[in-house]
């Protein structure tokens, strides 16, 4: 086996950048390679749960017959099944053939009922937010660790963009030529191995950095104060609606639910004459609120969010996110007045900024939400990290010096060309996303100040 002596001195002929980027693609792969293989393992499993089963029993089966039930006798049954509860949400069907969903809380507790939209008979209940997806979703957000997790994962998520450009850099062709770049040269041994990474990732590398963009726009850093703070719904839209106190993400339950671009905007608020007409008739019911929805355009699977106050309104709502559809832009919120069933605010894809699209397409891209295809291209790209996590751990395994102590990290040049470059290259990764710049800043402080200090320690880490 080739092994490379880490402490020999470089050659002026070598290219030194080539050895300093090799050395930070190297530790930040450290890093990076356990939670990127939790991503992508969690990811794929939401991916294929959902398209199977579903998330939250919206494929409980019922037999089709000819008249449906009034969907207050559903939320009546619905209710009784939950002794004491609240009922907070109605899910249509998506088809004929399967259940209507209820949510009712009580004490806290969210509970799903399934309802039988023909009988108005209560088909099952179970735990709100319960299921493996729901296991693997706590893995994929935040590792189950709270505000700490999700941290945790922001960082991951932006030495990974380090990562990819130093892992560019090192692979882009400058001798050999574009096919060997993007065609593996299988020629046995640790050669193999490289060309598989290097091929898989520059591959992978743009579809990659969608992902990571897409993920870290949920985060709560880059995504919630810097991103989408500036990127929500103005709410000045609302014409003059009196707003409530609370915002959209006041409907959210354990996960993200609301639409990227509203989760920031302040809710309408009933009791005013404001709105145009949307309820025929005096008395706003259930019923009366899913005849308007199904009136304006909700057809099949929608949601329905009752007023929980005596300002809140009812919400009608179909996305993507939530698997309302396999159209993100055909995503639509409408709040109406509770008192005076005007409808108060119709938000539609078409009135989000241009942030608040890329995130409505990126997430549907993401989650894998839009169909089989995307299911199908979902699970391809995260085999591939897994390939790329794995086969870097090979290539080090063959790479070090036989029966050494230490990581064998690849040697850094004492003297550098373009250093400059390379720094204002770390200063942009860092302002673009804070937790990358804290890492790096957090590594080199360490590597100064103690690692530099202890030399048993560094030729360990070295």
């Amino acid at each position: 086996m080739t092994t490379l002596n880490t402490n020999a001195p470089l050659d002026a002929g070598v290219n030194k950048l080539y050895f300093a980027a090799w050395r930070w693609h190297f530790y930040a792969g450290l890093f990076v390679i356990p939670f990127l293989s939790v991503l992508a393992l969690t990811g794929m499993a939401m991916l294929w749960i959902a398209w199977i089963d579903g998330r939250d029993g919206e494929r409980t089966p019922v037999l089709p017959q000819e008249t449906l039930a009034a969907v207050s006798a559903q939320a009546e049954a619905a209710v009784q099944a939950v002794p004491g509860g609240t009922l907070k949400q109605y899910v249509a069907p998506r088809t004929p053939d399967v259940a209507a969903l209820f949510r009712v809380d009580l004490d806290g507790d969210a509970t799903m009922v399934a309802v039988d939209p023909y009988t108005a008979a209560v088909v099952e209940t179970y735990p709100r937010r319960s299921g493996w997806y729901d296991f693997a979703d706590g893995l994929h957000s935040n590792l189950m660790l709270g505000v700490t997790g999700d941290r945790m994962l922001e960082t991951a998520a932006s030495l990974a963009m380090v990562l990819i450009a130093t892992g560019l850099y090192m692979w882009w062709p400058r001798e050999t030529g574009w096919r060997g770049a993007l065609i593996p040269r299988l020629r046995g041994g640790r050669g193999s191995w490289k060309s598989l990474h290097g091929v898989v990732g520059i591959w992978l590398s743009l579809f990659l950095v969608f992902f990571l963009i897409s993920g870290l726009s949920w985060a709560g850093i880059w995504g919630g104060k810097m991103v989408q703070a500036w990127s929500q719904f103005p709410a000045e839209k609302w014409d003059a609606v009196p707003l409530s106190d609370d915002t959209h993400a006041s409907m959210n339950h354990a996960r993200r639910e609301v639409p990227w671009a509203l989760e920031l905007t302040p809710m309408p608020a009933s009791g005013s004459p404001a709105g145009i007409a949307g309820v025929t008739g005096s008395i706003v019911t259930l019923d009366t609120v899913d005849a308007l929805a199904r009136e304006i355009g909700f057809d099949a699977r929608y949601q329905l969010s009752v007023p929980q106050s005596p300002t809140g309104v009812w919400t009608l709502s179909r996305d993507s996110m939530n698997t309302d559809s396999l159209d993100p832009t055909s995503d639509r919120t409408v709040h109406v007045d509770q008192y005076t069933g005007n409808i108060l605010a119709d938000v539609r894809y078409e009135d989000y900024s241009l942030a608040g699209k890329a995130m409505a397409v990126g997430i549907a891209l993401h989650m894998g939400t839009m169909g089989l295809w995307s299911v199908l291209a979902n699970t391809l790209i995260c085999l591939s990290v897994l390939f790329l996590c794995l086969s870097s751990v090979i290539l080090w395994w063959k790479r070090r010096p036989s029966g050494a102590n230490r990581l064998a990290a690849p040697p850094f040049p004492r003297e550098m060309p373009l250093w400059q470059g390379a720094v204002l290259v770390g200063l942009g990764v860092s302002m673009a996303f804070p937790m990358a710049g804290i890492a790096l800043l957090t590594v080199l402080a360490l590597d100064v100040l103690i690692l530099s200090r202890l030399p048993q320690v560094r030729r360990v880490l070295t």
